[in-house]
């Protein structure tokens, strides 16, 4: 398959590498844009969020060319696994390039809308996929025989598309309400074909209907896939419940350093105003770190509008500074903590 596909599988990396391009051509002006800082979550998003996607990207068609029964699979299923991620990582390097210059965007509004537009795409080419391990719905009852995958992908489809659209509708919708709308919709497309399947199942087995075994993936691809999923929980785990965010204090600046995100360095005459808060300050996160350890990147709320914070999750309390017209949060593990950064802020900031 990645013989027959090759000019379109190296035509797609370079897409998902293209916002690093645009990075490098934009970098000189992307920190002062903003902040006036050094190294302003520039490298995450010019090398490591595009070469992170096209890591998943060639892991994905690998996967793919592994399922024998993709080698003569539909065109256009494998034109879309060839896709998704070069129209994502062109979606997010935008959002954030525009965040990085200052540019007001509705990151959830746009973020809402793609997702609602994938499902429409993917709903179209459902019911031209053919039966196999890795890309359709892939549950036992449509493996039991052709005639439910086929008619549980043609009424997937439908649902999809539909379902799809009434979610790009509630892009409009103000920010919390559209992604409360858009993770409902979500839920109920992935569950409503997998009862339809099942319900399908039930009345062929009522009618006599011959049905096939389900068939079983390799010994060789079970022990791939569990190494993978024991991989993927290990990463996830790890990133929830591990990691620091120190303050760094030097003569003309202080350094932001966080685990698994870039460091942030701000000059003391770029700051406009600090401020000692108690307890956390609340938003939803628009893209960056989040977990029950650390809260990093960019977040957005109704007093501040787009913000970038750099806190522990939950903390005790909050540092909010202005910097060049925008909103940093910082925080250190404890409200002692949290207060020995606010004080230094202001003997550095006389």
């Amino acid at each position: 398959m990645i013989r027959k596909h090759k000019g379109a599988l190296i035509l797609s990396s370079l897409a998902v590498l293209f916002p690093t391009l645009v990075g490098l051509i934009l970098r000189s002006c992307l920190p002062e844009a903003r902040w006036g800082v050094v190294g302003q979550g520039d490298g995450f998003v010019i090398f490591a969020l595009p070469l992170s996607l096209l890591a998943a990207h060639w892991l994905c068609i690998l996967i793919t060319a592994k399922d024998p029964h993709n080698q003569d699979q539909n065109w256009k299923p494998i034109r879309l696994v060839l896709w998704i991620m070069p129209v994502l990582s062109n979606i997010c390097a935008a959002m954030l390039y525009a965040l990085a210059l200052g540019v007001g965007v509705s990151v959830s509004g746009i973020m809402v809308a793609a997702i609602g537009l994938m499902f429409v795409a993917i709903g179209n080419y459902l019911p031209k996929c053919r039966q196999n391990y890795t890309i359709g719905i892939k549950v036992p009852w449509t493996y039991a025989s052709e005639e439910n995958w086929n008619a549980t992908h043609r009424f997937g489809g439908r649902v999809w598309v539909a379902g799809g659209i009434l979610i790009l509708l509630s892009a409009f919708l103000p920010a919390g309400w559209n992604a409360g709308v858009m993770v409902v919709g979500i839920v109920i497309l992935a569950i409503v074909p997998i009862l339809y399947s099942y319900l399908y199942y039930r009345k062929q087995v009522r009618e006599g209907a011959e049905l096939k075994p389900i068939p079983k993936l390799s010994t060789r691809m079970g022990k791939i896939g569990t190494a993978a999923g024991l991989a993927i929980l290990a990463f996830v785990l790890v990133m929830l419940f591990t990691g620091t965010v120190k303050t760094e204090f030097s003569d003309n600046y202080f350094t932001i350093k966080a685990s698994y995100y870039d460091d942030l360095t701000v000059f003391y005459d770029r700051i406009e105003s600090v401020e000692y808060r108690d307890g956390n300050v609340n938003g939803s996160r628009v893209f960056g770190v989040g977990s029950f350890r650390l809260l990093l990147g960019s977040f957005e709320n109704q007093e501040f509008g787009n913000y970038t914070r750099y806190t522990y999750y939950n903390p005790e309390a909050c540092v909010v500074l202005q910097v060049n017209g925008n909103t940093l949060v910082l925080s250190g593990k404890d409200a002692a903590e949290t207060r020995e950064i606010y004080e230094t802020l202001l003997q550095k900031t006389k």
